[in-house]
């Protein structure tokens, strides 16, 4: 899971249906699937909101961390 997380954070044009397959092969469900590919993409998403719009990180969150 975290494999395929980290491809469709870091290269997402690379994942293929091997990708999901390999998922599948260890007893993940289309609908896990579906799950983890929502959250990475929601996260992916924030992120780039709030870098676009030049929000600062809270001051409670650790440097370099981000």
């Amino acid at each position: 899971m975290l494999t395929y997380a980290v491809k469709l954070t870091r290269i997402p044009g690379k994942v293929v249906e091997g990708d999901v397959e390999s998922l599948r092969s260890v007893g993940f469900s289309d609908r896990d699937v579906l799950d983890i590919c929502e959250v990475v993409a929601y996260y992916a998403y924030a992120n780039r909101i709030a870098d676009g719009l030049g929000i600062d990180i809270e001051d409670w969150y650790p440097e370099g961390d981000a």
